[in-house]
């Protein structure tokens, strides 16, 4: 029995994009939908050093008081591509209100294509860099990077508030971003005190 090839070829292509919405609908199901928001206990964000691409140092403490959208990317990705004109814009938006975007490139292999990707991009918010070993650590202290782009929604107090896994839309990252904005209640303990 001789079989036609593009009968093959089109079975294969419908058996691939099974298998892709099959992948997506099953993360989509983990996390419920794009950004997972933790209204309830939210985790302290783990501190770290790390330098930007201008050779200057940030240290996530120093930024307790803003909102930190904390994003795990890298120059070759695809849905980053799609994602950083967002976040750019994003930055503008809510910055005055006290948003700081962090870029983290997983890329440690070209610095060059970092920057590269930071010009044609536009990024005005800080690109953080670093050997492989230390970027790497970074992401593995918030649950290792299983998605690029991949980010982190910190509050105002330094606790995590929210993750996004994967390219989702602007409208989910904004909604994040609100979430970490929102001003901490002051609790009953720190009244008594005043």
């Amino acid at each position: 029995m001789k079989r036609d090839p593009i009968v093959l070829i089109v079975v294969g292509l419908v058996v691939l994009l099974m298998l892709g919405f099959g992948v997506h609908e099953a993360r989509r199901a983990r996390t419920g939908g794009a950004a997972v928001i933790s209204r309830n206990a939210p985790q302290a964000a783990h501190d770290f050093t790390l330098p930007t691409l201008d050779g200057k140092t940030i240290h996530l403490a120093d930024l307790k008081g803003k909102a930190v959208l904390l994003n795990f990317w890298e120059p070759e990705c695809e849905p980053c591509r799609i994602e950083t004109p967002w976040l750019v814009e994003l930055q503008k938006q809510y910055g005055p209100q006290g948003l700081q975007i962090l870029g983290v490139s997983m890329d440690n292999e070209s610095l060059k294509d970092v920057w590269s990707f930071a010009k044609e991009m536009n990024v005005d918010y800080p690109i953080l860099v670093g050997k492989e070993s230390e970027t790497d650590a970074v992401g593995d202290a918030y649950g290792g990077i299983a998605f690029l782009p991949q980010s982190f929604l910190i509050n105002r107090e330094g606790k995590i508030v929210g993750k996004i896994l994967g390219l989702e839309s602007k409208s989910d990252i904004e909604d994040g971003i609100k979430t970490a904005l929102e001003p901490v209640p002051v609790s009953q303990a720190q009244l008594v005190q005043k």
